[in-house]
């Protein structure tokens, strides 16, 4: 017999994608990391306050937490962090969050022991094991100093005795140090204000010293606008690298002083670098790349034969690989990857065929039936340009909607804002969908994954092209029949919170927005915020303060007056990325024009909320939100 679904009104349904279970399997993983038989990754867990753990998974196949607690896996340095531990013959280093110094931990050890003891803010990332001269080469952030922070390449002795040593300094940013097999070469990136890492960089290497010093530093690659990252040397001594050179972040070798092209398609293989230490490509053998590859936002995991530039896919179900990337030897790959109907999970591949799911998401009592599975769409928007997006439809095995209604639809706008949403299961987008919502997700311009041209799309248009490109995605639904016109929502943290504000400001086609830590003040982000994102208004919006009336009229808070729908606003009170004074000014400013706001603060959540208890009274608030701006009576359990 078929089940019948009961009929009520979209918004209402019961859901079983509570928070409570959001949280349960909210686990985020980083920073993969192989040696030998053993692999390792972190998981950050709301359920012990966002605490991230180094989890290993032994040659026996066990797996345990690496670290003991209090202690969490977590560096400041770009404020993201990224890159925060490294192993040698099983002893682990890392960077502790609470004092940002690194730690030694080895079977031996009763407990971790600092082998850098700074006073004052120092922070360290993305390094590695020099074990030929028992060393640590890393990126240091020193904020001791008066002024902006200084990045130097460092290196630390590995048993804590003795003084660091810096191996060069005087770029703005350094990113992926990389030793060649003889250990006599270093690889590395860097690049200076006001360029992000997906603007322009360059790649240098350096000879070793019998000292250990740097001889003979040498830029060999960077052109005007060329975007470079993750160099690593092959098993032959050939140093690879991913390039945008050819409009698409691809991967390039050095052949004889001559760069060729080993993956000439279009399409990128490598995300935004918003984080240090990952990477989308590694060897089995000096003829074979793996390298996880992204078309058109969905991503599969390929096998790469280097002289012919053949491509083999790898039998696999995934369609998004995360901002961990993949890491890869001559018999492994690890990597995080998910599905549309399974959030993001570890995975450990061998070169046999055999796939390991090392972690899981899955969470008890949630029917396949209730998960909404993506539809990429690709629509008309301003200029006489494209826009991509994916479309979710309402979605649960129990309920639907009223022949004579259509459901209400929410925007969502990722953050970056260079960056781009994906296919994964995203129970924070089913948590809508399971009730009634239909939602699209939008890959606005300027967004990661379709070529360095849609990416550049965004240059001097922040504020402008994601906007018109959220704008016309509700539009592009509307005309097609599937939402209902009069209550379609926007929701964003971060970029997308400021793409969110802006949209209501520029359109009346939204009833409602959500805007998570997000910016509303162009002007004081451009006075006050990290060194890592202090110039990358630069290039989104313009120099400043030489364009102040432009930043002040592209900001939400200065034009509020023409704002007419309810807006709700969440803000950690801990965020150095988008401070505080953003969303209150803005709640200030609605509240003295008499726009109905809602402002949510919450004591020791950053830029991410990272709590458990957070995490529920946020979706529980909106979700409240839209109830009394729609009009419909939410349902338990939330």
């Amino acid at each position: 017999m078929t089940d019948i679904k009961k009929i009520a009104p979209y918004g209402s349904w019961q859901s079983s994608i509570t928070s409570e279970k959001i949280i349960s399997s909210g686990n985020s993983y980083t920073d993969l990391h192989i040696e030998k038989e053993m692999t390792y990754w972190i998981e950050m867990r709301p359920q012990e306050e966002g605490r991230c753990v180094i989890v290993r998974r032994a040659e026996d196949n066990s797996v345990r937490d690496a670290i003991p607690k209090p202690f969490s896996a977590r560096t400041t340095v770009h404020e993201y962090g990224g890159g925060s531990f490294t192993t040698c013959d099983g002893v682990i280093y890392f960077v502790n969050f609470a004092d940002q110094n690194i730690y030694r931990y080895g079977p031996k050890d009763q407990h971790p022991i600092p082998i850098t003891k700074d006073e004052g803010d120092i922070r360290y990332a993305n390094f590695f094991t020099d074990k030929k001269r028992e060393r640590l080469i890393s990126i240091e952030e020193n904020h001791t100093v008066s002024g902006e922070a200084i990045n130097s390449l460092v290196s630390i002795p590995m048993s804590g005795n003795g003084p660091k040593a810096y191996l060069t300094s005087g770029a703005d940013f350094y990113s992926s140090p990389v030793l060649n097999p003889s250990n006599n070469t270093l690889a590395w990136v860097q690049w200076n204000h006001p360029n992000m890492p997906w603007d322009e960089t360059e790649l240098w290497i350096a000879d070793i010293t019998t000292e250990g010093t740097l001889a003979n530093k040498r830029k060999i690659r960077g052109e005007p606008g060329e975007s470079i990252c993750h160099p690593l040397w092959s098993p032959d001594e050939i140093l690879h690298f991913v390039s945008d050179l050819n409009g698409w972040w691809n991967i390039y070798r050095i052949e004889k002083n001559n760069t060729v092209n080993v993956t000439p398609v279009e399409a990128e293989f490598t995300q935004a670098q918003w984080g240090l230490g990952s990477r989308y490509y590694g060897f089995t053998d000096r003829h074979t790349i793996v390298a996880a590859m992204n078309k058109q936002g969905i991503w599969e995991l390929l096998y790469i034969d280097i002289p012919s530039k053949k491509f083999k896919k790898i039998s696999s179900e995934i369609s998004d690989i995360g901002r961990s990337g993949i890491k890869v030897n001559s018999s492994t790959i690890i990597f995080e990857g998910a599905r549309t109907n399974e959030s993001f999970s570890v995975f450990l591949h061998n070169t046999l065929g055999y796939v390991t799911k090392l972690t899981s998401n899955e969470i008890d009592g949630v029917s396949t039936g209730d998960y909404s599975i993506p539809t990429p769409i690709t629509y008309a928007t301003s200029s006489n340009d494209t826009s991509h997006a994916f479309y979710y439809a309402p979605q649960n095995s129990g309920f639907k909607g009223p022949d004579v209604e259509l459901p209400p639809l929410i925007v969502m706008s990722h953050g970056g804002p260079t960056g781009a949403t994906n296919t994964s299961l995203n129970l924070q987008i089913q948590y809508w969908t399971s009730r009634g919502f239909a939602v699209v997700d939008v890959n606005y311009r300027g967004s990661t994954g379709y070529g360095t041209k849609y990416r550049r799309k965004l240059d001097g248009n922040w504020g402008i092209v994601d906007v018109e490109d959220c704008i016309n995605s509700a539009r592009f639904l509307i005309a097609m029949g599937a939402v209902d016109s009069k209550r379609i929502g926007i929701r964003g943290g971060s970029a997308g919170g400021y793409t969110t504000l802006s949209s209501l400001v520029k359109s009346n086609v939204f009833c409602a927005g959500a805007s998570y830590y997000g910016v509303s003040d162009l002007r004081s982000l451009a006075q006050d915020t990290h060194k890592f994102e202090s110039r990358y208004l630069d290039s989104l919006i313009g120099p400043y303060p030489e364009n102040e009336e432009l930043y002040k009229s592209r900001s939400p808070l200065f034009n509020t007056k023409e704002i007419s729908c309810p807006i709700i606003l969440f803000q950690g009170l801990e965020d150095r990325i988008v401070p505080p004074n953003q969303s209150e000014s803005m709640m200030k400013s609605l509240k003295e024009i008499n726009v109905p706001v809602t402002y949510l603060e919450f004591e020791g959540e950053q830029h991410g909320f990272r709590k458990s208890e957070t995490i529920k009274k946020a979706l529980y608030s909106e979700l409240k939100f839209y109830s009394q701006v729609f009009g419909f009576t939410i349902t338990k359990p939330f």
